[in-house]
């Protein structure tokens, strides 16, 4: 017989793992991060094989933890591209002078 698993435990959240952002228990693979391969075409299949030690239990529930609270993480995703603009422009500003 097989172990029944509460699939509220999941993901998780501690302040001092990935910003405090939520996560999949016991691993530092956030949510976001989950739901960037997913939003970029990857099958919960080709995510679970990018990630060996996460399963496809793990990557369904951050998932639906995406899909149940869309704006939170996209809001996540729109302050890391922020960021990611702000360096680049910075870098960019750096070269040319």
């Amino acid at each position: 017989m097989s172990t029944i698993t509460d699939i509220g435990t999941l993901i998780v959240r501690t302040p001092e793992t990935c910003g405090g952002r939520p996560r999949i228990a016991g691993r530092r693979v956030s949510v976001q991060a989950i739901a960037v391969l997913y939003k970029q075409g990857m099958s919960p299949e080709e995510i679970a094989e990018e990630f060996e030690f996460v399963t496809l239990a793990q990557i369904y529930a951050a998932l639906a933890y995406y899909h149940a609270n869309k704006d939170e993480i996209e809001a996540y995703l729109a302050e890391e591209k922020a960021e990611y603009e702000r360096l680049e422009a910075e870098y960019i500003a750096g070269k040319l002078k």
